[in-house]
Formats: C-alpha cells, structure tokens, sequence
C-alpha cells in the first residue's frame, strides 16, 4: 500500500487512473469539486474505488466544511454555514451552540455517507487570532481554546453519527498564520507559552482518529521546517505534548508553502514523522513519483489506518430523513438565538 491519499482527475475514473491505482493500492483518496456532480454519479466512483482496492472501508475524504469550502454545493445539496456561526450562537447559549454544531455535522456526513464518502476533513481546531490571515477566518470554532474544543468535539460526534471519521486540523495550529499556506510558507514567531493556547484544543481531542499536519513553521519549536516536515515538531509536540496517537496525513504537498518536487516534498514528511501524504490534484506525474519514492506504508501506519477506518464501512443510504431532520433542528436553534446562518 502506497501511503498517500491521491486525487482523482474528474466524475469517472480514466482508464489510466484505473490501472494506476489498481496497482499503486493508494491508503485513501480526496474528492473536489471536480469529482461531484450529483450523489448518484459520487456514490459509483466510490464503489469503483472500494471494487479496486478491495477494502469496504477505503478511506475517501472531502473537504466539506460549510460556507466558503464545500466541494459539493447546492442546488444538488443542501447549502451549509461556516463553522464559526456556531462560535457565535456560543455566546448566546452554549448548549444551543454545542448541539447546533452536532446536527449540522451529522447531516453534512449524511450527505457524504449518501454519496459513498466516509471520512471529512473536519472539524478545524485553530484557535483564531486577531490580525492573522483570513484564510482560516470564519471556518473557525472560536477565539477560545476550550470552546474551540467543545464545539469541535460537538462536530466529530456527529460525523460519527452519520458513519463518518473526521480530521482534526490543522495540528498544532493554524489560528496565528499571517499568510495562506496555499500561497507561502507562514512563520509563526510566537512564545511556547504563547503556543500553549493554539496546541490547548487538540491536546482536548487528542484522541480523534485522524489528525492533518499544519504548513506552518514555528520558530519556538523548530525554525528551519514546516511542522509537515518537522520530525520535532511531529515527534515532541504532536505526539509529545499533544499526545495524538491517531493516523497524522500531511496538508496537501502542492501547496506553495512546500519546496521541491511533490515527491520531495512527500518523503520530506513522510521521514518526519507523517503517516499518509495528501497530494489532491490528480496529476499522474506526480502520483507516479510518489508511488516510486516513497515505497510501501509502514506497520506502524497501518495499525493507524485500519484502528481509524474501523467500522467506516459503506452500506446502503437510509439517512435522508435523518439528515432532513438534524438540518431542522440546526435552524431552529439558531433562529431562537437570532443567529443568522
């Protein structure tokens, strides 16, 4: 098994791509807008590449937050809200806000569940900062760590509902980053003791099973790489002072913050301590090279693998009620706080 999570071109599979990761046995795929036109076109590509890789419980993941990062939108699905209205129905009624975050999460893995998808990358755990880069901005939980952490606890519980993992990210923080990662590398320049609030949510939630590594480097811990890169940072902070024991993906290596060739780029964080690399834009170049440079996925990772897809297996999809009903309840309990979505 090559551990990377690949991209796949469009809504079907080529016959190159077939042949590819028929042989490559990638550990998961990532779906984008580019690979979702309606469930019943999504829920084909996924069992196509269940069929390939022999593995009822193949991880594939989507980024399916709400508001500005939803890779399936409306009309063929419901349209969600960014992650931080939930911050602000918090400071009106906690409990209220805590649930709301709950249904809403269960509904969005209903719709990935119908669509044959078992995994999100949700929820974000970056405790946001004033004056940082808007990139991370609304898709925030808060400005306070331990409300970060109830609310994001809120959301895996309910993709758990749903038969969905999430993905904490992006660990050990990506709340202070004055540029976007997609773009340049951010250099975050402050205290450990400073540090100690962006690392405070995960270290709450340290038992999630599946975690994705930030592009960030953190000049206390380790100024010369990227905490994807840092077998410091992944070594004594994530795993250390943390404490997290689930599968750890890397962020996607195309982004720009990252140097060198992808397959660089992937043995880079793969030798520091990373588990899975994700590489989403289906370039078969790049998956190529990947597959020949970074060999076969450790024992240890696939101990990982399999502990965080245990039970994610994909059946038939009865949620639609369900999903109609937690969308419901989300809406009432922020209209009686006069929330807005």
């Amino acid at each position: 098994m090559t551990p990377a999570i690949f991209g796949i071109a469009g809504p079907t599979l080529t016959a190159d791509e077939r042949a590819f990761f028929r042989d490559a046995d990638p550990a998961g795929y990532i779906l984008f807008g580019r690979n979702c036109e309606n469930p019943q076109q999504m829920r084909a590509l996924t069992d196509e590449l269940r069929a390939i890789a022999g593995r009822d419980n193949l991880l594939i993941t989507i980024d399916q937050e709400g508001g500005r990062v939803a890779r399936m939108k409306p009309p063929v699905w419901a349209k969600y809200p960014p992650q931080g209205v939930f911050d602000r129905l918090y400071d009106i009624a906690p409990i209220s806000a805590i649930e709301a975050a709950r249904v809403n999460a269960e509904a969005i893995g209903l719709d990935l569940a119908q669509a044959g998808l078992n995994c999100d990358a949700l929820p974000l755990l970056d405790v946001r900062c004033e004056g940082a880069h808007d990139v991370i901005g609304d898709r925030a939980l808060g400005h306070d760590p331990m409300r970060v952490a109830a609310l994001g606890k809120a959301v895996l519980d309910g993709l758990e509902a749903a038969g969905v993992a999430g993905i904490i990210k992006h660990i050990p923080g990506h709340g202070r980053a004055a540029c976007d990662s997609h773009k340049e590398m951010p250099v975050v320049s402050a205290s450990e003791a400073e540090l100690e609030q962006d690392i405070a949510p995960f270290r709450a939630l340290h038992d999630a099973p599946i975690g994705m590594s930030a592009h960030v480097k953190y000049t206390a811990w380790d100024a010369d790489n990227p905490a994807t890169q840092s077998a410091k940072v992944i070594a004594e902070i994530i795993r250390g002072r943390i404490g997290f024991g689930g599968l750890l993906m890397s962020d996607d290596v195309d982004m720009e913050a990252l140097s060198g060739s992808i397959a660089e780029r992937s043995v880079k964080a793969l030798a520091a301590g990373c588990d899975l690399v994700l590489n989403c834009w289906a370039k078969m170049d790049d998956m190529i090279a990947t597959v020949e440079t970074c060999g076969e996925i450790t024992a240890e990772a696939r101990r990982r693998l399999d502990a965080a897809m245990a039970g994610k297996e994909v059946s038939a999809f009865s949620g639609a009620a369900r999903r109609d009903e937690c969308i419901a309840k989300r809406d009432a309990l922020l209209a009686a706080a006069g929330v807005e979505a």
